[in-house]
């Protein structure tokens, strides 16, 4: 399964992700208001976006209006408050990680 996680920078928060989870999935981060921002081509690649606040839902409809009626986008609502590898923001990330995905595992 294709993930690409975002967040504002790709910084911290979905640049954490990414490296924590890629040996479950295939793992990809963006972020939104950085440098180099997320692009189709990544949109296009991801089975499963997720966000860590809602807001970046909005901005990906907004900058990719037809992309965001096909994929199926899930929001983990993490503050933007933690460093990259912070111990509490990984465990936070197992946890929503595990909820999300528990129910495709049963």
């Amino acid at each position: 399964m294709n993930i690409l996680f975002i967040c504002n920078q790709n910084q911290n928060r979905s640049k954490t992700a990414e490296e924590l989870f890629k040996d479950r999935f295939n793992t990809r981060s963006a972020g939104l208001y950085n440098e180099k921002p997320v692009t189709e081509k990544q949109i296009s690649w991801a089975d499963v976006i997720i966000v860590m606040e809602g807001h970046q839902r909005g901005e990906i409809a907004k900058r990719f209006p037809k992309q965001y009626l096909l994929k199926r986008i899930l929001n983990l609502d993490i503050p933007d408050i933690y460093t990259h590898n912070q111990p509490e923001l990984i465990e936070i990330l197992n946890s929503r990680i595990e909820e999300l995905f528990q129910p495709l595992v049963k």
